[in-house]
Protein backbone atom coordinates (compact mmCIF):
# COMPACT_ATOMS: atom_id res chain seq x y z
CA UNK A 1 0.00 0.00 0.00
CA UNK A 2 1.07 3.55 -0.75
CA UNK A 3 -0.68 6.73 0.27
CA UNK A 4 -1.99 9.11 -2.37
CA UNK A 5 -4.27 12.12 -2.37
CA UNK A 6 -8.02 11.56 -2.55
CA UNK A 7 -10.36 13.69 -4.65
CA UNK A 8 -12.02 16.36 -2.54
CA UNK A 9 -13.60 19.80 -3.03
CA UNK A 10 -14.91 22.56 -0.78
CA UNK A 11 -17.51 21.02 1.53
CA UNK A 12 -19.49 24.23 2.09
CA UNK A 13 -20.69 24.14 -1.49
CA UNK A 14 -21.89 20.57 -1.07
CA UNK A 15 -23.51 21.54 2.22
CA UNK A 16 -25.36 24.39 0.53
CA UNK A 17 -26.57 22.11 -2.27
CA UNK A 18 -27.68 19.53 0.29
CA UNK A 19 -29.65 22.03 2.36
CA UNK A 20 -31.34 23.50 -0.72
CA UNK A 21 -32.21 19.99 -1.93
CA UNK A 22 -33.71 19.10 1.44
CA UNK A 23 -35.80 22.27 1.62
CA UNK A 24 -36.92 21.94 -2.00
CA UNK A 25 -37.76 18.25 -1.54
CA UNK A 26 -39.90 18.92 1.53
CA UNK A 27 -41.73 21.76 -0.23
CA UNK A 28 -42.45 19.63 -3.31
CA UNK A 29 -43.72 16.73 -1.25
CA UNK A 30 -45.98 19.01 0.80
CA UNK A 31 -47.43 20.71 -2.28
CA UNK A 32 -47.82 17.39 -4.09
CA UNK A 33 -49.71 15.79 -1.25
CA UNK A 34 -51.81 18.81 -0.22
CA UNK A 35 -54.17 18.89 -3.19
CA UNK A 36 -57.40 17.01 -3.63
CA UNK A 37 -55.56 14.70 -5.99
CA UNK A 38 -51.94 13.94 -4.99
CA UNK A 39 -49.45 15.03 -7.61
CA UNK A 40 -47.15 12.03 -7.80
CA UNK A 41 -44.69 13.84 -10.04
CA UNK A 42 -44.08 16.49 -7.38
CA UNK A 43 -43.82 13.84 -4.69
CA UNK A 44 -41.28 11.84 -6.73
CA UNK A 45 -39.31 15.00 -7.50
CA UNK A 46 -39.30 15.89 -3.80
CA UNK A 47 -38.13 12.39 -2.89
CA UNK A 48 -35.32 12.65 -5.42
CA UNK A 49 -34.22 15.97 -3.95
CA UNK A 50 -34.18 14.43 -0.47
CA UNK A 51 -32.11 11.57 -1.91
CA UNK A 52 -29.71 14.20 -3.30
CA UNK A 53 -29.45 15.66 0.21
CA UNK A 54 -28.67 12.23 1.70
CA UNK A 55 -25.98 11.58 -0.92
CA UNK A 56 -24.48 15.04 -0.43
CA UNK A 57 -24.46 14.60 3.35
CA UNK A 58 -22.70 11.23 3.04
CA UNK A 59 -19.91 12.86 1.01
CA UNK A 60 -19.06 15.48 3.66
CA UNK A 61 -16.17 15.01 6.05
CA UNK A 62 -14.43 17.24 8.61
CA UNK A 63 -10.66 17.00 8.93
CA UNK A 64 -9.08 18.41 12.08
CA UNK A 65 -5.53 19.89 12.18
CA UNK A 66 -2.81 17.22 12.37
CA UNK A 67 -5.33 14.63 11.29
CA UNK A 68 -6.04 12.69 8.10
CA UNK A 69 -9.05 10.86 6.73
CA UNK A 70 -8.49 7.60 4.86
CA UNK A 71 -11.26 7.22 2.27
CA UNK A 72 -12.50 3.79 1.17
CA UNK A 73 -15.31 3.14 -1.30
CA UNK A 74 -16.96 -0.24 -0.79
CA UNK A 75 -13.70 -1.76 0.45
CA UNK A 76 -11.41 -0.03 -2.06
CA UNK A 77 -8.86 2.56 -0.96
CA UNK A 78 -9.33 5.72 -3.01
CA UNK A 79 -6.99 8.13 -1.21
CA UNK A 80 -6.31 10.25 1.86
CA UNK A 81 -7.39 13.78 2.77
CA UNK A 82 -4.79 15.62 4.88
CA UNK A 83 -5.96 19.26 4.56
CA UNK A 84 -7.86 20.55 7.57
CA UNK A 85 -11.42 21.80 6.98
CA UNK A 86 -14.81 20.73 5.64
CA UNK A 87 -14.51 18.72 2.43
CA UNK A 88 -16.70 16.89 -0.02
CA UNK A 89 -15.45 13.53 -1.28
CA UNK A 90 -17.10 10.68 -3.12
CA UNK A 91 -20.50 9.86 -1.58
CA UNK A 92 -21.23 6.63 0.28
CA UNK A 93 -17.60 6.25 1.35
CA UNK A 94 -16.09 5.22 4.65
CA UNK A 95 -13.82 7.82 6.26
CA UNK A 96 -11.32 6.52 8.82
CA UNK A 97 -9.54 9.01 11.05
CA UNK A 98 -5.77 8.70 11.50
CA UNK A 99 -3.84 11.01 13.84
CA UNK A 100 -0.70 12.66 12.45
CA UNK A 101 0.43 14.09 15.80
CA UNK A 102 3.81 13.33 17.32
CA UNK A 103 3.33 10.83 20.14
CA UNK A 104 5.39 9.19 22.88
CA UNK A 105 5.44 5.56 23.86
CA UNK A 106 6.99 4.61 27.20
CA UNK A 107 7.93 0.96 27.31
CA UNK A 108 7.51 -1.09 30.43
CA UNK A 109 10.58 -1.84 32.54
CA UNK A 110 11.88 -4.98 30.84
CA UNK A 111 14.08 -7.62 32.46
CA UNK A 112 16.64 -8.99 29.99
CA UNK A 113 20.16 -10.45 29.96
CA UNK A 114 22.96 -8.26 28.63
CA UNK A 115 25.83 -9.48 26.44
CA UNK A 116 27.63 -10.84 29.54
CA UNK A 117 24.58 -12.76 30.69
CA UNK A 118 23.83 -10.44 33.62
CA UNK A 119 20.13 -9.80 34.27
CA UNK A 120 19.33 -6.11 33.93
CA UNK A 121 16.26 -3.89 33.91
CA UNK A 122 15.84 -1.53 30.99
CA UNK A 123 13.17 0.83 29.67
CA UNK A 124 12.94 3.32 26.80
CA UNK A 125 10.78 6.09 25.38
CA UNK A 126 9.97 6.18 21.66
CA UNK A 127 8.84 9.37 19.88
CA UNK A 128 7.00 8.61 16.62
CA UNK A 129 4.39 9.82 14.15
CA UNK A 130 2.45 8.39 11.22
CA UNK A 131 3.80 9.36 7.80
CA UNK A 132 1.88 6.93 5.53
CA UNK A 133 -1.78 6.64 6.47
CA UNK A 134 -2.54 3.83 4.04
CA UNK A 135 0.12 1.54 5.53
CA UNK A 136 -0.91 2.44 9.06
CA UNK A 137 -4.54 1.57 8.23
CA UNK A 138 -4.25 -1.48 5.98
CA UNK A 139 -0.79 -3.10 6.30
CA UNK A 140 -1.05 -3.74 10.07
CA UNK A 141 -4.02 -4.61 12.23
CA UNK A 142 -3.47 -1.86 14.83
CA UNK A 143 -0.48 0.37 14.27
CA UNK A 144 -0.38 1.69 17.86
CA UNK A 145 -0.24 -1.84 19.25
CA UNK A 146 2.28 -2.71 16.55
CA UNK A 147 4.55 0.16 17.66
CA UNK A 148 4.28 -0.98 21.28
CA UNK A 149 5.23 -4.61 20.59
CA UNK A 150 8.03 -3.80 18.13
CA UNK A 151 9.50 -1.18 20.48
CA UNK A 152 9.80 -3.65 23.34
CA UNK A 153 11.25 -6.26 20.97
CA UNK A 154 13.88 -3.79 19.70
CA UNK A 155 14.79 -2.74 23.26
CA UNK A 156 15.30 -6.38 24.25
CA UNK A 157 17.43 -7.09 21.19
CA UNK A 158 19.59 -3.98 21.64
CA UNK A 159 20.15 -4.67 25.35
CA UNK A 160 21.31 -8.21 24.57
CA UNK A 161 23.97 -6.95 22.14
CA UNK A 162 26.02 -4.98 24.69
CA UNK A 163 27.17 -5.42 28.30
CA UNK A 164 25.77 -3.24 31.04
CA UNK A 165 29.26 -1.96 31.83
CA UNK A 166 32.84 -2.67 30.72
CA UNK A 167 35.33 -3.60 33.42
CA UNK A 168 38.37 -4.49 31.30
CA UNK A 169 38.23 -2.67 27.97
CA UNK A 170 37.38 1.01 28.43
CA UNK A 171 36.93 1.50 24.66
CA UNK A 172 34.26 -1.20 24.37
CA UNK A 173 30.66 -0.10 23.93
CA UNK A 174 28.38 -0.53 26.96
CA UNK A 175 24.80 0.31 27.81
CA UNK A 176 25.76 2.59 30.69
CA UNK A 177 28.78 4.28 29.18
CA UNK A 178 27.48 4.80 25.63
CA UNK A 179 23.87 5.83 26.08
CA UNK A 180 23.88 8.11 23.00
CA UNK A 181 25.24 5.39 20.71
CA UNK A 182 22.83 2.82 22.14
CA UNK A 183 19.88 5.19 21.56
CA UNK A 184 20.99 5.75 17.95
CA UNK A 185 21.31 2.01 17.37
CA UNK A 186 17.86 1.45 18.89
CA UNK A 187 16.37 4.14 16.63
CA UNK A 188 17.79 2.56 13.45
CA UNK A 189 16.60 -0.92 14.36
CA UNK A 190 13.16 0.31 15.39
CA UNK A 191 12.76 2.35 12.19
CA UNK A 192 13.46 -0.74 10.09
CA UNK A 193 10.80 -2.64 12.03
CA UNK A 194 8.13 0.10 11.84
CA UNK A 195 8.57 1.07 8.19
CA UNK A 196 5.95 -1.51 7.21
CA UNK A 197 3.38 0.36 9.32
CA UNK A 198 4.09 3.79 7.78
CA UNK A 199 5.51 5.09 11.08
CA UNK A 200 8.57 7.34 11.41
CA UNK A 201 10.63 7.14 14.60
CA UNK A 202 11.84 10.62 15.59
CA UNK A 203 13.79 9.83 18.75
CA UNK A 204 14.54 7.04 21.21
CA UNK A 205 15.98 7.38 24.72
CA UNK A 206 16.72 4.97 27.54
CA UNK A 207 14.62 5.96 30.55
CA UNK A 208 15.64 3.19 32.96
CA UNK A 209 18.81 1.11 33.23
CA UNK A 210 19.86 -0.90 36.28
CA UNK A 211 21.01 -4.30 37.37
CA UNK A 212 18.30 -6.72 38.41
CA UNK A 213 17.67 -6.79 42.20
CA UNK A 214 19.14 -10.29 42.63
CA UNK A 215 22.63 -9.18 41.50
CA UNK A 216 22.49 -5.46 42.27
CA UNK A 217 24.35 -5.75 45.61
CA UNK A 218 27.11 -7.93 44.14
CA UNK A 219 27.59 -5.60 41.19
CA UNK A 220 27.69 -2.62 43.56
CA UNK A 221 30.53 -4.23 45.48
CA UNK A 222 32.32 -4.89 42.19
CA UNK A 223 31.94 -1.26 41.15
CA UNK A 224 33.19 -0.10 44.55
CA UNK A 225 36.22 -2.41 44.32
CA UNK A 226 36.97 -1.12 40.82
CA UNK A 227 36.75 2.46 42.05
CA UNK A 228 39.07 1.73 44.99
CA UNK A 229 41.65 0.08 42.73
CA UNK A 230 41.52 3.02 40.31
CA UNK A 231 41.91 5.49 43.17
CA UNK A 232 44.84 3.57 44.62
CA UNK A 233 46.51 3.51 41.24
CA UNK A 234 46.26 7.29 40.97
CA UNK A 235 47.64 7.68 44.51
CA UNK A 236 50.60 5.42 43.76
CA UNK A 237 51.38 7.31 40.55
CA UNK A 238 51.32 10.58 42.45
CA UNK A 239 53.42 9.18 45.29
CA UNK A 240 56.11 7.96 42.88
CA UNK A 241 56.30 11.42 41.37
CA UNK A 242 56.56 13.05 44.80
CA UNK A 243 59.32 10.69 45.94
CA UNK A 244 61.26 11.25 42.73
CA UNK A 245 60.94 15.01 43.16
CA UNK A 246 62.11 14.77 46.79
CA UNK A 247 65.22 12.78 45.86
CA UNK A 248 66.10 15.20 43.07
CA UNK A 249 65.68 18.15 45.44
CA UNK A 250 68.05 16.52 47.93
CA UNK A 251 70.63 15.95 45.21
CA UNK A 252 70.29 19.56 44.06
CA UNK A 253 70.90 20.68 47.67
CA UNK A 254 74.14 18.69 47.84
CA UNK A 255 72.85 15.91 50.08
CA UNK A 256 74.04 12.57 48.81
CA UNK A 257 72.55 9.29 50.03
CA UNK A 258 73.99 5.86 49.58
CA UNK A 259 71.91 3.09 48.08
CA UNK A 260 70.75 1.70 51.43
CA UNK A 261 69.63 5.07 52.82
CA UNK A 262 68.06 5.99 49.49
CA UNK A 263 66.00 2.78 49.55
CA UNK A 264 64.97 3.38 53.15
CA UNK A 265 63.88 6.92 52.36
CA UNK A 266 61.88 5.80 49.36
CA UNK A 267 60.18 3.16 51.49
CA UNK A 268 59.33 5.64 54.25
CA UNK A 269 57.97 8.25 51.84
CA UNK A 270 55.85 5.69 49.96
CA UNK A 271 54.38 4.35 53.20
CA UNK A 272 53.63 7.85 54.48
CA UNK A 273 52.00 9.01 51.25
CA UNK A 274 50.13 5.89 50.19
CA UNK A 275 48.90 4.75 53.60
CA UNK A 276 45.28 5.56 54.42
CA UNK A 277 46.27 6.29 58.02
CA UNK A 278 48.47 9.02 59.47
CA UNK A 279 52.14 8.06 59.74
CA UNK A 280 53.61 7.67 63.26
CA UNK A 281 57.00 9.40 63.50
CA UNK A 282 59.96 7.46 64.91
CA UNK A 283 62.91 9.43 66.27
CA UNK A 284 66.31 7.87 65.67
CA UNK A 285 68.76 8.91 68.41
CA UNK A 286 71.68 6.96 67.09
CA UNK A 287 73.26 3.61 67.89
CA UNK A 288 74.13 2.38 71.41
CA UNK A 289 77.50 1.17 70.19
CA UNK A 290 80.19 3.16 68.48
Amino acid sequence: MKEYKAWHVNGFLALLVGVLSLVGGVILIVFGASGAQPDFLLIIAGALLILVFIIAASSLTIVQPNEAKVITFFGKYIGTVRNAGLWMTLPLTNKQKVSLKVRNFNSHTLKVNDADGNPIEIGAVVVFKVTDTSRASFDVDNYERFVEIQSETAVRHTAAQHPYDTHTDENAMSLRGNSEEVAEELLKELQSRLAVAGVEVLETRLTHLAYAPEIASAMLQRQQATAIVAARQKIVEGAVGMVDAALKQLEDSGIELDVERRAAMVNNLMVAIVSDRSATPVINTGSLYT
